[in-house]
């Protein structure tokens, strides 16, 4: 389909499908601002609250070239509105429970049991505004024996199970290179949180959504967990798959590919094409049988070719393959361009850099990177404001340390 199909009937009146959604999030690092991304990349507005000191994300490197902001606070933290707030002070709580008024979503991802300590947990919450949708993004979660655990990322990929099938065959447990465990968690974190929306809209109920990184890397690996409840072997496979062969990184004369065969029809096609015609016969149960002598048959044909040869070649014959590309590579291709993966936007330095785009498209209410990340407590006056303090009030908060 043309781009520009796709977008035939788009408005440009609205910031996405979630344009008219309130969101308030107090939240720290990646977890629960993921899910407030999320979110505010589909349109809604979400007001980040942040303590007067700044959170950790502000300092997460890789700092952005000649800059002090940091590519993960920019990352995660765009298209967002920011006060400054100290919850742990009776009037930060006051006002935080203010602003929860005006809101339709609530998320945090502090430990269980930190804000109801400071009196703006979901019942204190709810008590204001009863239909409220309260996510709480943890690590185990807001009940059960670990509870009260801290859990950050890694700790969830290696509790879970899923860092110990990463990895070479014969290796140790490897964790993700990226927050995994956190992406997961602000996904569903923001997926929960449209259910319990859908559900508020009909019957006008509020409630609490509680999602733990490790459930959400339980639940998104391929049914891992019930094969390690019946004690089914769950090999350690490296670029290899575990349900067809061969497929693999492969070898070139100019760089590496990735890619193999599924189907049968795929693997004759494979065939045919390499001059192997004496394996062509092979189902896919047998390759699997045969892999190690599959994968070298096609690791030698590969080595004789240029990456762009073999990726032209296969891809012409209706088989799945791709140059491994570093993210320096695959940022200069048409296609991610074309995608809008890359959006240039005008950070609060004034410098302009090519910040990551939202993934999902839609066709009638096209989402995008609005505004780069703010700057802290950049919106008291006009958040606050709309809550009936005046300059005056401001500055004393300010003076006190509230805000």
């Amino acid at each position: 389909m043309d781009k520009q199909q796709f977008y035939a009937n788009a408005r440009d009146d609205v910031r996405g499908p979630l344009d008219g959604v309130t969101v308030v999030e107090a939240t720290t690092t990646w977890a629960g601002p993921m899910a407030g991304c999320l979110l505010a990349d589909l349109g809604a507005t979400v007001i980040k609250v942040e303590h007067p000191a700044g959170e950790v994300c502000r300092l997460l490197p890789p700092y952005l070239p000649d800059s002090k902001l940091t590519v993960p606070h920019e990352t995660v933290n765009r298209n967002k509105k920011n006060v400054s707030l100290d919850l742990k002070l009776d009037e930060g709580r006051r006002l935080f429970l203010e602003l929860c008024k005006t809101a339709d979503i609530v998320i945090e991802n502090f430990k269980p049991g930190t804000l109801a300590g400071w009196g703006c947990g979901y019942a204190d919450v709810a008590a204001v505004k009863p239909d409220i949708i309260y996510v709480s993004v943890s690590g185990f979660g807001q009940f059960g024996p670990y509870a009260e655990r801290p859990g950050y990322d890694p700790i969830a990929q290696n509790f879970s199970g899923w860092s110990s099938i990463n990895g070479e065959p014969g290796g140790g447990p490897t964790k993700a290179p990226t927050f995994l465990g956190d992406d997961l968690g602000g996904m569903n974190g923001a997926l929960g949180a449209l259910a319990a929306l859908h559900h508020r809209n009909r019957t006008g109920e509020g409630q609490h959504v509680d999602v733990a990184l490790v459930d959400g890397l339980m639940f998104q690996s391929n049914g891992h967990l019930t094969s390690g409840a019946l004690g089914v072997p769950i090999p350690r496979m490296g670029n290899q798959f575990a349900i067809a062969a061969p497929i693999n990184v492969y070898e070139c004369a100019d760089g590496r590919v990735y890619g193999g065969v599924l189907l049968d029809s795929h693997w004759k096609a494979l065939c045919a094409h390499i001059g192997r015609a004496d394996l062509a016969g092979l189902n896919a149960p047998q390759r699997l049988e045969r892999r190690e002598e599959l994968d070298r048959v096609v690791a030698d044909w590969c080595r004789a070719h240029t990456t762009a040869e073999v990726v032209d070649q296969l891809d012409s014959i209706g088989l799945a393959i791709t140059r491994v590309n570093t993210f320096a590579e695959s940022c200069h291709t048409e296609h991610v361009q074309a995608r809008d993966m890359l959006q240039k936007t005008r950070l609060s330095d004034g410098s302009e850099v090519p910040l990551t785009g939202p993934a999902a498209k839609f066709s009638r209410t096209p989402t995008r990177v609005h505004e780069a990340a703010p700057t802290l407590g950049q919106h008291n006056a006009e958040i606050y404001g709309a809550l009936g303090l005046d300059a005056d009030e401001l500055a004393r908060l300010k003076s006190a340390g509230v805000i």
